[in-house]
C-alpha cells in the first residue's frame, strides 16, 4: 500500500537548538499515527513541516507516492492535509465564522458556512457559536474552532497537537469515536499528544521522538504507560507523594460572588461562594467556557466590578483591591494563556520575570537590576528543566510545555501564600506534568493555598484535597476528592448538583 505521506531525512536547524535531526516518517491510509516525545523534542516544528508553516534545511517529503513541497498552509490544504496547532492561529477581532472562512475559497457564502459549521459541531458534540468573536472564547473554545476548521476540510491526512488537553472526558470520548470514523473512511490521522493512555486506547502506531530524532516506532497498543514512558523521557514518571496534613484557617473566601457579563458571550458568575484554606489545594473542575475565565479575572484583581465584601482575605474584604495590592499580599497567579497573558511573547525569559517579581531584589528605586533577574531567570530553568537558549531566549521560541514550566516556576519561587493556576499541566509531557504537580503539592504542604482550575480530572484527582465544579457561572458545594468519584465529578459539570438543602439533609440522615 502506497504511503499517504512519507519523510525522509527532515532536519530543521535553528539557531539555538537543532529541532529536527534527520527524521523519518510513514503514515499510511486509514492510520492513527501518534507522535510521542517530551517538551522540546520537534514534534511540533515536524507537523509544521509537513502543514507548510516551516520549511525544512533538509530532506524529502512525499504525499500518495508523489514528492511534494508544500510551501505554504493553501498549498497543505489544496492536497488535503488539516491542522489543529496547540497554539492557536486565529484571529481575535474576527467571529469564528469568519476565521474559519480565511481557509476557504472567495466565493464562500457566510450564511453557509454558518450552517455548516453548526451541523460540525453538532455531530462531534463541539459547542460552539459561529458568531462569536474570539477574543470572547476561552482556550478551550478556542480549540474547538480550530477542530471545526479542520474538519471542514474533509482532509485525506489530519494533523492534531494536543488536541483533547481541555476537553471533558466524555467529549474526548466523542471524539475519538469521530477520529475512528475517520480512519474507517481512509483518513490518516497524525496524532500528538503527551496522555499515554490516550494513544494506547486510539492510536496504531506510534513515533517516538528524543532532541530532535527518531528513537523508535511502536504499535502502543502492545505497550503500557510505563513502557512508553520509558521511550520518551529514559525513565517512568515521578509519582507525586503526598504526606498528610490537617489544612490550616480560611485565607480566602468568596461569599455570594456575582458579575454580570462583561461582553455578550461571556459567562455570568451567580452567587459563587468558597473557602480556600492555608496548606490545601481546592480543585475547580469543569467545561472549558462555564466560567473560569471570569472566577480567574474576579479572584486575580484583573476584574474591578467585584463588590468590595465578594472576596475575603484572612478576614478583611478585598474584593475592590487591584492585581498589583493582591500579588503584594502574597497572591500568585498562572492564567490559561501563556503568550499575551503568561508571559509578554517579544520579551527575554529574564525581563518576563519583572511580570510577577518587582520587589527590591529586582528594582530598586524604579531602577531594575538586570543582574538580578537574569539570576533569577537562570535559576527557573535550571531547576525547572526548561529547555530554552539561556535567558535571552524570547518567550515566544520556547515550546508550550517548556514556556509552561517557566511561569509555573516564575511563580512557584516567589513562595506565595495564595497560589491561583489555571490549567497547570496543558500540553506538558509527563515527566514535566509530574514536576509541575509536584511542586503545587510541596507549596501546600509549605502552608500555600492552592487553588488549581482545571479540566484535567485525572490531575485534580491526583493532588486536590477537596474539589468543587464550575458549571454555567455558579459553583457547586466542596467535596473531599476522597468522597468524590469520576462519574459523580461528571454529573456535576452538567450543573446536577445538589443544593445546599439538599446536601445539608443528606448529611442528617448520614
Amino acid at each position: 500500500m502506497t504511503a499517504r505521506l512519507a519523510l525522509k531525512k527532515i532536519t530543521k536547524r535553528y539557531p539555538s537548538v537543532v529541532a529536527n535531526d534527520g527524521v523519518d516518517l510513514v503514515v499510511r491510509p486509514g492510520e492513527i499515527h501518534a507522535v510521542l516525545g517530551e517538551n522540546g523534542a520537534g514534534k511540533s516544528t515536524l507537523m509544521k513541516i509537513i502543514y507548510g508553516v516551516t520549511h525544512p534545511d533538509s530532506g524529502e517529503m512525499f504525499w500518495n507516492g508523489q514528492r511534494a513541497q508544500i510551501s505554504s498552509p493553501a498549498v497543505a490544504r489544496e492536497l488535503g492535509i488539516g491542522m489543529v496547532f496547540q497554539h492557536f492561529s486565529l484571529f481575535d477581532t474576527l467571529t469564528v465564522t469568519e476565521n474559519i472562512a480565511l481557509g476557504l475559497p472567495p466565493d464562500t457564502r457566510m450564511d453557509e458556512l454558518d450552517a455548516r459549521i453548526v451541523a460540525i459541531t453538532r455531530q462531534y458534540g463541539l459547542e460552539l457559536d459561529p458568531k462569536r468573536y474570539v477574543h470572547t472564547l476561552s482556550v478551550g473554545e478556542c480549540q474547538r474552532v480550530e477542530i471545526v476548521r479542520a474538519l471542514l476540510g474533509k482532509p485525506q491526512l489530519l494533523i492534531l497537537d494536543e488536541p483533547t488537553s481541555v476537553l471533558t472526558p466524555q467529549a474526548v470520548e466523542k471524539l475519538f469515536d469521530t477520529l475512528r470514523q475517520l480512519a474507517a473512511e481512509g483518513c490518516s490521522i497524525l496524532y500528538i499528544s503527551h496522555k499515554l493512555d490516550e494513544i494506547r486506547a486510539l492510536c496504531h502506531t506510534c513515533t517516538v521522538m528524543r532532541s530532535g530524532r527518531v528513537t523508535g516506532v511502536c504499535d502502543p497498543r502492545e505497550q503500557t504507560d510505563a513502557s512508553l514512558s520509558r521511550m520518551m523521557i529514559g525513565s517512568e514518571p515521578p509519582v507525586v507523594s503526598q504526606h498528610g496534613t490537617e489544612p490550616g484557617p480560611v485565607v480566602l473566601s468568596a461569599r455570594n460572588l456575582d458579575l454580570p457579563r462583561a461582553h455578550p458571550f461571556a459567562t455570568e458568575l451567580c452567587d459563587i461562594s468558597f473557602d480556600l484554606h492555608a496548606g490545601e489545594i481546592l480543585g475547580v473542575a469543569g467545561v472549558s467556557g462555564n466560567g473560569q475565565q471570569e472566577l480567574l479575572g474576579a479572584l486575580s484583581g484583573e476584574d474591578p466590578r467585584v463588590a468590595r465584601d465578594a472576596l475575603w482575605m484572612d478576614g478583611k474584604a478585598i474584593g475592590h483591591r487591584s492585581a498589583a495590592w493582591r500579588r503584594m499580599q502574597g497572591f500568585g497567579f498562572v492564567p490559561e494563556e501563556r503568550l499575551g497573558r503568561g508571559t509578554v511573547p517579544e520579551l527575554s525569559l529574564a525581563d518576563n520575570v519583572l511580570l510577577s517579581h518587582q520587589t527590591s531584589a529586582t528594582v530598586n528605586r524604579g531602577f531594575v537590576r538586570f543582574g538580578a533577574i537574569r539570576s533569577l531567570a537562570a535559576s527557573i530553568i535550571s531547576r525547572f528543566d526548561v529547555k530554552a537558549g539561556g535567558v535571552d531566549a524570547v518567550a515566544s521560541s520556547l515550546s508550550g510545555g517548556n514556556l509552561q514550566k517557566y511561569i509555573i516556576g516564575r511563580e512557584v519561587v516567589r513562595r506565595p501564600r495564595i497560589l491561583i493556576v489555571a490549567q497547570p499541566t496543558w500540553g506538558v509531557d509527563v515527566g514535566a506534568a509530574a514536576q509541575i504537580r509536584a511542586e503545587l503539592v510541596a507549596l501546600r504542604e509549605a502552608g500555600c493555598a492552592v487553588l488549581v482550575i482545571s479540566e484535567e480530572l485525572d490531575e485534580l484527582f491526583e493532588i486536590s484535597d477537596r474539589l468543587v465544579v464550575i458549571a454555567k457561572g455558579a459553583v457547586s458545594p466542596a467535596i473531599r476528592t476522597s468522597e468524590a468519584s469520576l462519574d459523580l465529578i461528571g454529573q456535576w459539570m452538567s450543573g446536577l448538583w445538589p443544593s445546599a438543602k439538599q446536601q445539608g439533609a443528606a448529611h442528617a440522615q448520614a
